[in-house]
């Protein structure tokens, strides 16, 4: 009976694959094999960042069913290719009327000032600056731009940056939920909302100094690319909100319009038949660049939180997670291969597990062991266990509005009898063994001998992470304790502190392997990804538990059952042999 169950659920695999998956793999299959697209002569780009970004690319080709998002690595990639690319002549971005990530907001307009210097017009049109969030971010990437337009009926009121948190300590309090945990130190304060009903004091104070810097940056970027004094842009902004038209008096926008003509200014600027393409449609296109030559430089992708094991890639999406096991095997494949000579891991990561941040960082002290530069490049940001695997690499580079360092430790339980007892619901807990081995029972906070077992495992991870970075950035182990305590810090406040080296994103990055591996400046490079993405059939086979060689035999099986020469031989085949058991048969069809 079990075995009639698992027939039963692989035929129903089965025609899966070949009645929906087969066909997608096999045009993706196409699609990939398919050489040196061209684009059209005359092309615009348009790129919505009103669809939001991640900051790297899925490795899974099936992520993008349901019109997944654009990635920051992605954007920058094609925009730098659009420099060189001469059918490409001009640039349209739809801004989003909320906040960017700041990060990615640097990043993205670094490519588009590069993107402008190779004589090419960028115009950026928006429908208003909200003010919610970080919506300075959005109009510095308008600012970079050529010109910078507005619908009539937008408002610009990006008059600054703003961040609210919830606090849950007196609901917690009042419904019976006791959250009981250790932090190191005052600084870390992921555990705040949990205990209390305000800003501690050091939660206020780190909150505010980032949040200024992020505002101070981006008010200076705007300024350069507006070519005003940052004092008087200052004065302006915090001056709104202001009507399109009077911000465009202002000189904070270019051109008050609807999109319609915008669009119809950047195609006349592109010259007669240029037509708009979707920049989404030119990454798919084209890829990734990989350059060429004989040297190659690794780039690690690793995005999301850090947990231990390894992706069993059930699923189609692009996954929110770094898994050690994976990315350890992905920096060991770039070690052993002899034609990469430096390393870039991207990371772009809140934090996680110590013991999966360590796994990482253990791959890349073999890297460095092996005479292979690592450089990290900070994405969003590289925060806590992201700061952990970042903190022994040969050089870091982030951007100015990275959130990186927290360097520090927190955990702990939420003890919930009190809070179901109050509906009826009894938690009782048994334990055999040592003390502590009901320790993180929901039924009861920590007791003393408990608690002082936790607090010194606390203190154990705090005083490892402090001697990682005290290692890796060459600093004295006091000293990253002054600036340690769990506190956050923008990336060009880690510059000021000795916690990154350098400003910039993933094309610096990947100048600073070069010098560091002394690959000549007129040597072409390589770049080779790592994890490498999936193909269709590798993907079918993680979904379905099946090996790629089987959903490739079966997706072959499939294509040959749909095609008509090989139904109308299986029709007859089957038709012969009924005639030959003495059926009659009175037409050779299919037989339903």
């Amino acid at each position: 009976m079990k075995q009639f169950f698992l027939t039963l659920a692989g035929v129903f695999a089965g025609l899966v694959l070949f009645v929906i998956l087969v066909p997608v793999a096999l045009i993706g299959l196409a699609a990939a094999g398919s050489s040196s697209p061209t684009t059209a002569p005359g092309t615009v780009l348009e790129l919505d960042l009103r669809e939001g970004l991640t900051d790297q690319p899925p490795t899974n080709p099936f992520a993008s069913f349901g019109g997944a998002q654009l990635s920051v690595l992605e954007v920058v990639d094609a925009l730098d290719r659009a420099e060189d690319d001469r059918n490409v002549k001009a640039v349209l971005i739809r801004l989003p009327e909320m906040g960017m990530t700041p990060a990615a907001a640097d990043e993205v307009r670094q490519a588009i000032r590069r993107f402008r210097a190779a004589g090419k017009p960028v115009i950026a049109h928006s429908q208003g600056f909200l003010p919610v969030g970080a919506v300075l971010s959005s109009y510095m990437v308008g600012a970079a731009a050529s010109e910078l337009w507005m619908q009539e009926t937008s408002g610009f009121q990006a008059t600054g940056f703003s961040a609210d948190e919830i606090f849950l300590g007196d609901a917690f309090r009042r419904y019976g939920v006791t959250a009981d945990f250790e932090q190191r130190y005052e600084y870390k304060n992921a555990v705040n909302v949990y205990t209390e009903n305000d800003f501690t004091p050091a939660h206020r104070e780190a909150m505010l100094s980032w949040m200024r810097s992020l505002y101070d940056q981006a008010l200076a970027a705007a300024a350069s690319d507006r070519r005003m004094p940052p004092a008087a842009l200052t004065e302006l902004i915090e001056g709104g909100p202001y009507p399109a038209d009077r911000a465009a008096a202002l000189k904070l926008i270019d051109k008050v319009g609807q999109v319609e003509e915008a669009e119809a200014e950047i195609l006349r600027r592109a010259g007669n038949g240029a037509k708009l393409v979707p920049l989404r449609e030119y990454v798919s296109g084209h890829g990734l660049q990989t350059g060429s030559g004989a040297d190659a430089i690794a780039i690690v992708q690793a995005e999301g939180t850090i947990v231990t094991g390894r992706d069993s890639g059930g699923g189609f999406g692009s996954g929110t997670m770094i898994y050690s096991d994976d990315m350890a095997k992905a920096i060991y494949e770039a070690i052993a291969n002899r034609a990469v000579k430096a390393i870039v891991v991207r990371v772009s990561s809140p934090g996680g597990s110590p013991d999966a941040s360590e796994q990482i960082l253990a791959a890349i002290r073999a890297a460095r062991a092996a005479g292979k530069p690592v450089v990290i490049s900070m994405g969003a940001y590289a925060a806590s266990g992201g700061y952990w695997i970042s903190s022994e690499a040969s050089a870091i580079v982030a951007q100015p509005s990275t959130l990186t360092g927290s360097i520090g430790v927190f955990g702990g339980k939420f003890v919930l009898s009190e809070a179901l007892g109050r509906f009826g619901v009894d938690i009782r807990a048994l334990s055999v063994g040592g003390e502590y081995a009901d320790a993180f029972s929901p039924v009861t906070r920590f007791d003393g001998t408990d608690r002082t077992a936790f607090a010194t495992s606390i203190d154990r991870t705090y005083d490892q992470f402090i001697s990682r970075v005290a290692t890796g950035r060459n600093l004295p182990e006091a000293r990253v304790r002054e600036i340690a305590r769990g506190r956050v810090w923008t990336g060009a406040q880690a510059r000021e502190l000795g916690l990154v080296d350098e400003l910039g994103g993933l094309h610096e990055a990947i100048a600073q392997a070069r010098a560091l591996a002394e690959i000549e400046e007129s040597a072409s490079v390589r770049l080779i990804r790592y994890p490498a993405e999936k193909s269709p059939f590798e993907a079918l086979s993680a979904a379905f538990g099946v090996s790629a060689e089987g959903a490739r035999a079966m997706a072959t099986v499939g294509t040959i059952m749909s095609d008509p020469e090989a139904q109308a031989l299986i029709t007859r085949a089957r038709t012969e042999q009924l005639r030959a058991r003495g059926g009659v048969v009175l037409a050779d069809q299919p037989l339903r």
